[in-house]
């Protein structure tokens, strides 16, 4: 997801077989390893782009 484009945006991503797995976990509080998803990476640029703060106007 790029800056330039509205929150609504996805982009898609292709694979080879449905519901193959992006290749990268976190560790819980537990200690259990959770696959990172798409929708999870989605939902991590949206809160940025929420939080993003726009430089001020040069003169």
């Amino acid at each position: 997801m790029s800056l330039q484009h509205s929150s609504e945006d996805k982009i898609q991503v292709i694979r080879t077989q449905p519901d193959q797995s992006l290749g990268c976990s976190i560790i819980d509080e537990n200690g259990r390893e959770v696959p990172i998803t798409e929708d999870m990476i989605q939902d991590a640029c949206r809160e940025l782009e929420k939080r993003l703060v726009k430089p001020a106007e040069q003169e």
